[in-house]
């Protein structure tokens, strides 16, 4: 399977399809670069060369201890865009992914990417403090690290047959594939690696990294998203940035690359040749 080593000795595997202007996914917590499949079959047809790779302690990655952060998980894609030598990329990241996405520019540059798109992601700050009372306790990510430490399976099952997708909303019909295959994902995955990634995703504030990325952001959220809150996250992040754009799905859940892949994939390939 292709991998890089990082520095920290860590094995990130990765997917590299196509050719052409590099698109490169980053997935949500605790997925993995599969959760991708229906944008990476689109626009590899579309004639572009797509890229994703395994968070570190996710997926096919190495299930390390440490480096569970938002800083270790953009050094990541550095070391990914830089092995590959990526030019005129475009970066999209879903949830935990948006915020490795802008992280990661805003930490190492932008040399290397021609635009970025966020999907229900996790910037600017999601748990509530003094500066951002609009957040969720700090008790709601207690609550997420109990039930993974005391049961995950039985939590991701829980949580993608429910909030995750919106099957929990009335008149939604659960799709129990899209279940299985989240399960499948999350549980291939390292729990310590989970564990942790629930502070780096909760507790990390993107405010001033949103302020520096000056290449375009479109900033696409769903206002039905019972993961990342739309109004805390979705327009903040997009007044935040220097060139952003906000685009609003109404009705549609966090999950929604997958549950409306036809309509997400569509607007990403205007934004990108725009």
């Amino acid at each position: 399977m292709p991998s890089i080593v990082t520095n920290d000795g860590v094995e990130i595997f990765y997917k590299d399809w196509g050719s052409g202007q590099p698109i490169v996914f980053s997935h949500g917590w605790p997925l993995s670069s599969d959760d991708w499949d229906s944008q990476m079959l689109f626009f590899v047809r579309q004639g572009f060369r797509v890229i994703a790779h395994d968070r570190r302690g996710h997926g096919r990655s190495t299930q390390v201890a440490d480096g569970h952060d938002m800083d270790h998980y953009a050094d990541d894609l550095a070391a990914l865009t830089a092995h590959l030598d990526l030019h005129d990329a475009v970066h999209v990241g879903h949830s935990t992914g948006g915020g490795e996405v802008i992280r990661y520019i805003a930490r190492h540059g932008d040399a290397r990417v021609a635009k970025a798109a966020i999907i229900a992601a996790v910037p600017p700050l999601m748990v509530q403090t003094d500066v951002n009372p609009d957040g969720l306790p700090i008790g709601v990510f207690d609550d997420l690290r109990s039930q993974l430490a005391a049961n995950r399976s039985e939590f991701y099952w829980n949580l993608s047959a429910g909030p995750f997708y919106g099957f929990n909303r009335p008149g939604v019909e659960l799709r129990e594939p899209l279940v299985l295959n989240w399960w499948r994902q999350g549980m291939a995955g390292g729990a310590k690696a989970h564990y942790d990634g629930i502070a780096a995703f909760s507790e990390t504030d993107f405010t001033e990294d949103l302020r520096v990325v000056q290449v375009p952001v479109l900033v696409m959220h769903g206002d039905d998203d019972q993961i990342v809150p739309y109004a805390n996250a979705g327009p903040k992040s997009a007044e935040l940035l220097p060139n952003g754009t906000l685009r609003t799905y109404e009705g549609f859940p966090h999950g929604m690359p997958t549950t409306h892949a036809e309509v997400i994939n569509a607007d990403l390939l205007d934004f990108i040749r725009s």
